[in-house]
C-alpha cells in the first residue's frame, strides 16, 4: 500500500518543538470534537466514548489496520456505533435534565428524521438504543413510513408525517394508528386535509392530526429560508383558520393535537430558538381556544452542530449548549402558557443532524502530491540566455526582509516579459523553464519572511494560498461530501496520524474526479476560516491518511456517482470496555459493475459486447488467442473492482 511520493520530500525528522499538543491547537480538535475526538501521546487521533460509565478512548489508526487486514481498503466510511448511541442518549437526558430542574408539567420525546441518515445500520442503531427513550421516527415520504413502522417494535416512539401525502400514504399511517403506534399527519397544505377526512372514515380509524404553521422569526445561517412568510412548507395564519374551521365542520377538530413548528436547519444562534419557540407557543395557545385539544409541541429540527468549534453564530458553529438549547425551549413554553394556565404539551423536536454528525467520518489516503516548489534549485542562467532571464535571477542574490515588497514587483515583471518573450519565439523552451523556476524560488524565499512583518502588503497576503501544494486524495467529494460543493459546508479535516511531527506543507485537496469543482480549498481553523490545510510531507513508501469528521448527516444520502464513482466501504465498529473494537458490520462499497447497473448498464452485456471486441481483434491477427484470454480476464476482474484507486 505504497503511495506515489511527493517529488521534493521534505525532512521528516520530528521537530523537537512540536508536540500532539500543538496540532490538537492547530486543528482545533479539542473544540469541535466536543470530547468525542482527540489526540494521543502517540501523535493519533483516537475516538473517546463510555462503555459501562467508564472512558474508552481506541486509536483510529489502529481501526484503520484492522479494516485492511480484513480487506477494506480505502476511501471508507468510518461509522462509531457507541457514538451514535451516545448521541441519543444525551439528547433524551439534556431534555429529561431541563424538564426536570424546570418543573415542566410533560415529557420529552424526541423523533429522528429519517432523510439526514436512511442507512439501514444508523436506523437500526437508533431505533435498538432510543427504545429505552421511547425515541421515534420523522418519515416525509412513503418509504421512510415504512422503516418507522417497521422499527418502531415494543415502544411507544411517535411517528411524525411530514411532506406531501396521498391517500396510499395516509393509508399506512392510519394502520399505524390502528396497531396503536401513535402517528401523526402533520397538515403540510389544505389540500392534503379532505384525503386525510375521507380516508379515515373509509377505514373507520380517527387520525392523528398535527399542523405545521409559518413563523415570522427570521433565523441566522445558511437555512435561514426555511423560515418565515416565504417558506415552502406551513399553513399560514389564514389557511391555518381555515383548517380549523373545516375539521370543526366534519366534527373532527378533537384530532388536531399537534403544532409543528419548523425555524430551519443548523440554527447557529440561540436567540432564533426562543423567540421561535415563543411565537410557536402563541399559535399553540390560539389553537386551544379555539377548541382543539393539543398536546403536543413539535418544534422541528435546527439543533445544530459545531462544525468549527468556534463557539459562535456563524453559519458552520453555534453559540449555545445542548443543555442551554433544552433549558430555552422548556423556559420559554412555560413562560408563554402558564399565566393562561394551559397544559404543558409533549415537547417534540426533530435533531437529525446533531444526532448522527458525530458518528461517521469519511477516511482517504493520499496518493500524489503536486508542489509548486521547484525540485531543484535554479542553476545559473547561461551566457548567451535572453537578458531579462538574467535580471530575474539577480533579484534572488538581493532579496532581503528590506526590499522584498520591491524584489516582489520586480520578479513579477521579469517573469511576465520573459513569457512573452517565449510567446513571441525570442526566449526558448529551457528559459521560460528556468525562469519559473527562479520566480518560484523568490516567492517562496518571500513567504517565509511574511510571518515575522507586522504588516503584510494586501498583494502578498494570499501568498501561501497562491504557494500551496495539492494533495491529491482518494475519494469522490461528489460522492461522499456533496454539501462541500453544493452549499460551501465546512467540516473538521485534519491527519489521523503523525500529529507529533509539525505540518510543515500548506496543502489544498483535490479528488479523484475530472472535474475543476473536485477540491476543498476552504478549511475551518481555531484561527477563522482559512484556504490551506496544514499537511506534512508524504515520506516515501507509506501511506498518509486524512480524515474528515462530522460528515454522518446527509452527506451519503446526497452522494452522486460523478465520473461513476460509487459508494464507499463502510464499517460500523462497537467500541468493548477493555478498549477493544469490534467490525460490528462491514459494507463493501460499489463495485464498477454496480455504478454501471444504476446508470441502466447491464454488465453481462458489455462483457459479451467486450469479448466480441477482443475475438475480432483476433480475427484480426492484433492478438493471439493467449492474449485474448488475458485481456478479458482483465476486462471481467476491473468489471467487479473497487470504483476508487486500489494499490495492488
Amino acid at each position: 500500500m505504497n503511495s506515489v511520493a511527493n517529488d521534493d520530500p521534505q525532512d521528516t525528522a520530528p521537530d523537537q518543538d512540536w508536540d500532539p499538543g500543538r496540532s490538537a491547537q492547530l486543528y482545533g480538535i479539542n473544540a469541535w470534537g466536543a470530547g468525542y475526538f482527540n489526540i494521543s501521546d502517540r501523535g493519533d487521533v483516537q475516538v473517546n466514548v463510555e462503555v459501562d460509565g467508564l472512558p474508552v478512548n481506541v486509536s483510529v489508526p489502529d481501526i484503520v489496520r484492522g479494516m485492511h487486514e480484513r480487506g477494506l481498503h480505502m476511501p471508507a466510511i468510518l461509522r462509531i456505533r457507541n457514538l451514535l448511541d451516545q448521541r441519543v442518549e444525551v439528547l433524551n437526558k439534556s431534555f429529561a435534565r431541563a424538564i426536570e430542574e424546570g418543573g415542566y408539567g410533560n415529557c420529552y420525546r424526541g423523533v429522528y428524521p429519517i432523510k439526514v441518515n436512511q442507512q439501514c445500520h444508523v436506523v437500526e442503531e437508533i431505533a435498538d438504543y432510543g427504545r429505552q427513550y421511547n425515541h421515534g421516527f420523522e418519515a416525509g415520504s412513503k418509504a421512510e413510513l415504512i422503516i418507522a413502522m417497521a422499527q418502531l417494535r415494543e415502544s411507544d416512539g411517535l411517528i411524525i408525517c411530514n411532506g406531501y401525502k396521498d391517500a396510499e400514504f395516509i393509508e399506512l399511517g392510519l394502520y399505524a394508528r390502528q396497531m396503536g403506534i401513535p402517528c401523526f399527519f402533520v397538515v403540510e397544505t389544505l389540500s392534503e386535509l379532505p384525503i386525510i377526512i375521507e380516508r379515515s372514515r373509509a377505514l373507520n380509524i380517527e387520525p392523528l392530526i398535527g399542523v405545521r404553521i409559518k413563523t415570522t422569526v427570521a433565523v441566522d445561517g445558511y437555512w435561514s429560508q426555511d423560515s418565515g412568510d416565504r417558506s415552502i412548507f406551513g399553513l399560514s395564519t389564514t389557511s391555518l383558520m381555515r383548517l380549523v374551521e373545516q375539521l370543526r365542520e366534519a366534527g373532527m377538530l378533537h384530532c388536531l393535537r399537534l403544532l409543528h413548528c419548523h425555524l430551519g436547519s443548523q440554527i447557529p444562534n440561540i436567540r432564533n430558538v426562543r423567540s421561535g419557540v415563543l411565537e410557536a407557543c402563541r399559535f399553540y395557545t390560539g389553537l386551544v381556544q379555539e377548541g382543539a385539544p393539543m398536546g403536543y409541541l413539535d418544534l422541528g429540527g435546527g439543533l445544530a452542530v459545531d462544525y468549527e468549534g468556534a463557539r459562535t453564530n456563524s453559519t458552520h458553529s453555534m453559540n449555545y449548549r445542548l443543555d442551554e438549547y433544552c433549558v430555552n425551549i422548556v423556559e420559554s413554553i412555560r413562560e408563554t402558557l402558564d399565566p393562561l394556565e394551559i397544559d404543558h404539551p409533549v415537547i417534540i423536536s426533530e435533531s437529525g443532524r446533531a444526532t448522527v454528525a458525530y458518528s461517521s467520518m469519511l477516511l482517504f489516503n493520499i496518493l500524489n502530491v503536486s508542489s509548486s516548489r521547484p525540485t531543484t534549485t535554479a542553476g545559473t542562467p547561461p551566457e548567451n540566455c535572453v537578458e531579462t532571464l538574467r535580471n530575474l535571477h539577480d533579484i534572488q542574490a538581493r532579496l532581503s526582509e528590506q526590499n522584498f515588497q520591491e524584489c516582489y514587483n520586480d520578479a513579477l515583471f521579469y517573469r511576465d516579459e520573459l513569457r512573452e518573450l517565449f510567446h513571441h519565439g525570442q526566449a526558448s523552451l529551457r528559459e521560460r523553464a528556468l525562469a519559473e523556476s527562479i520566480f518560484l524560488e523568490v516567492l517562496h524565499r518571500i513567504a517565509a519572511m511574511l510571518p515575522d512583518l507586522q504588516r503584510v502588503p494586501p498583494e502578498l497576503q494570499h501568498l501561501e494560498e497562491q504557494l500551496s501544494d495539492i494533495y491529491y486524495g482518494n475519494f469522490s467529494l461528489f460522492q461522499s461530501l456533496p454539501d462541500i460543493w453544493a452549499i460551501d459546508q465546512l467540516f473538521p479535516i485534519m491527519p489521523i496520524h503523525r500529529l507529533g511531527e509539525k505540518p510543515e506543507r500548506s496543502a489544498i485537496l483535490a479528488d479523484l474526479t475530472c472535474d475543476c469543482d473536485g477540491k476543498i480549498d476552504r478549511f475551518s481553523t481555531p484561527d477563522g476560516e482559512r484556504n490551506v490545510l496544514p499537511l506534512h510531507p508524504l515520506i516515501p513508501g507509506e501511506e498518509y491518511y486524512l480524515g474528515v469528521f462530522l460528515v454522518g448527516a446527509y452527506q451519503e444520502t446526497l452522494g452522486d456517482l460523478h465520473n461513476l464513482f460509487g459508494d464507499t466501504n463502510v464499517v460500523n465498529v462497537a467500541i468493548n470496555a477493555d478498549g477493544s473494537f469490534e467490525f460490528a458490520r462491514e459494507f463493501h462499497g460499489d463495485s464498477i459493475a454496480d455504478v454501471l447497473s444504476y446508470v441502466e448498464y447491464e454488465p453481462k452485456q458489455l462483457q459479451e459486447n467486450f469479448r466480441l471486441v477482443a475475438e475480432k481483434a483476433v480475427r484480426d491477427g492484433r492478438i493471439s488467442v493467449a492474449q485474448r484470454s488475458q485481456i478479458v480476464n482483465a476486462f471481467k476482474d476491473s468489471l467487479h473492482g473497487y470504483t476508487y484507486f486500489e494499490n495492488h
